[in-house]
């Protein structure tokens, strides 16, 4: 059952529906992609809802017409954790979209256990103008099968700290740099573990964690990662910014998911 809040931080994803194009594929966890504890870093989750949307354009043939696409959001519910050896298989659909913009849930569920949901607010992107472009009509047919939303828009989620009480250096490393010269979107997710391990009692199983992207990172800029903590037990929650001096470049938050 999904629940209805006017604040879409607890409101829980869409539900996959029973008909239209999903996408699936599977593949084993790997290795380098796990944590001390077994468990799939988020990180790895990151890299690998990326790489089921890169099959998923293949599959759809839209590959060649939409080869770039930037993510504006990313929210990662962790139900259960996925561990390590474990089976993953995915499913991708569109849960929202517009000419130029979607909203791109993925599950994953481990055939020994475990069960993460995603979705992602992706924008494709013309590579020449580093601007949005339109999605082909065909794009657009087929993605709409799982939605009736076919107007969306982009609305941020989470508010830029005011004030925040702890802060860490974050440096960069020429491999967390993509082709368009901006730190990739799963480095993003490094920074969010540093945060994860001062705040482990948020971080326990079903818990949200939200990345929004305000303005590409490049590198040899000297980031930093401030957060501060609200509220206590189920209501706790730890707002993070990444920045560069007095900027917010993203924007996190890590809290409790009800599943009721």
């Amino acid at each position: 059952m999904t629940i209805h809040d006017e604040n879409p931080v607890r409101r829980r994803l869409a539900e996959q529906p029973d008909t239209g194009y999903v996408y699936r594929t599977s593949w084993r966890v790997a290795t380098g992609d796990i944590g001390s504890d077994l468990n799939l870093r988020l990180d790895g989750v990151a890299r690998y809802i990326q790489e089921v949307g890169a099959e998923n354009l293949v599959d759809a043939g839209e590959a060649e017409d939409h080869p770039h696409w930037l993510v504006q959001r990313t929210v990662i519910d962790v139900i259960e954790p996925i561990e390590f050896p474990n089976e993953v298989s995915f499913s991708r659909w569109c849960s929202a979209l517009s000419t130029r913009w979607c909203t791109m849930r993925v599950d994953l569920v481990g055939s020994d256990g475990g069960r993460i949901e995603t979705e992602g607010f992706w924008i494709a992107i013309n590579a020449k103008t580093l601007t949005p472009q339109r999605a082909t009509d065909s794009l657009i047919e087929r993605f709409s099968t799982t939605t009736d939303e076919y107007r969306l828009k982009w609305r941020p989620w989470l508010q830029d700290p005011d004030t925040t009480d702890q802060s860490i250096p974050f440096a960069l490393r020429r491999t967390d740099i993509d082709l368009f010269e901006h730190v990739t979107n799963t480095a993003y997710w490094h920074a969010v573990h540093e945060v994860m391990a001062h705040v482990p009692d948020i971080c326990t199983p079903p818990y949200r964690a939200v990345v929004e992207y305000r303005k590409p990172i490049k590198y040899g800029e000297e980031v930093s990662v401030r957060w501060v903590r609200h509220g206590e037990g189920d209501a706790a929650e730890v707002h993070i910014a990444l920045s560069v001096g007095d900027e917010v470049r993203a924007a996190a938050a890590l809290r409790a998911l009800s599943l009721r």
